[in-house]
């Protein structure tokens, strides 16, 4: 083991440790931090955008532009009865024979079209897997004519701790639980639907946190021996509770499950 944050009389901190600490804290997807002016893109002119300042993480790699200044970006003139949109990214790069990093706003220019220009392509890339190109897709540039007629964000902007912690205590004090009871006959495998249970709180504006399937009893105050879990979509548009092997002999009667419901 190394240490990172360490003074150890010498060099020894590296772009890619330096990388997967921001990675397991931020995460490894690419984003817009909350500093500055959130990297804000302004139109000075039909061929000039002016990105302002702010931080960025892409893939655990920080860059900024400084506060209070810009990058100008230079735009190709448009043509008279074409379209097009260009691609504003932020390109990190490695230079091959000497290993030199940089991370900077680039212009990917598209292709004009008549009627319904496309998105220019971009290298996606994997800093950390050793790739020597990975784009960053900041703003898309809708070209119409000669005129810049929009800049598109299309980046995140990821939430800083404080604001996720007050996201998870309104989540928490929002919270609500409902309980749906079903009964049928005993059998060793069974199969309940509570779909439309669950697809009311959703029709209701419930966003679904979870659900929990509770307590499985029978009608002849016998003990249920079934292995007892949920099956459901990721949307929650299908929700079934399960009660598998139950094998106890002569159990007859009729099974009650149950399945609690936590949403906000």
């Amino acid at each position: 083991m190394e240490i990172i944050t360490g003074y150890t009389g010498k060099p020894h901190v590296t772009s890619e440790q330096d990388r997967d600490v921001n990675i397991g804290v931020v995460g490894k997807g690419s984003y817009v931090l909350q500093t500055g002016m959130q990297l804000a893109a302004e139109v000075s002119s039909n061929n000039e955008i002016k990105i302002r300042d702010g931080v960025l993480m892409h893939q655990g790699c920080t860059a900024s532009i400084k506060k209070n200044t810009y990058d100008s970006l230079i735009i190709i003139n448009g043509s008279q009865g074409m379209k097009r949109i260009d691609l504003i990214v932020a390109r990190y790069e490695k230079n091959q024979d000497n290993g030199i990093e940089s991370l900077d706003l680039k212009v990917i220019q598209g292709t004009p079209a008549e009627s319904t220009p496309t998105v220019p392509e971009y290298t996606e890339g994997d800093i950390q897997a050793g790739d020597y190109v990975a784009d960053m897709p900041m703003y898309q540039v809708i070209i119409d004519g000669l005129n810049i007629t929009e800049v598109k964000k299309v980046f995140e902007v990821a939430p800083s701790i404080d604001a996720l912690k007050k996201e998870i205590a309104e989540l928490n004090s929002n919270k609500k639980v409902e309980c749906f009871s079903k009964t049928v006959a005993t059998d060793v495998d069974l199969l309940v639907d509570f779909s439309a249970e669950v697809n009311s709180i959703i029709k209701n504006g419930g966003k679904i946190v979870s659900a929990i399937p509770g307590t499985t009893t029978n009608s002849n105050n016998a003990l249920v021996y079934g292995k007892v879990a949920i099956q459901a979509l990721p949307d929650w548009s299908e929700v079934y509770v399960r009660c598998n092997s139950n094998y106890y002999s002569g159990l007859g009667g009729t099974t009650t499950l149950n399945l609690l419901v936590i949403y906000v």
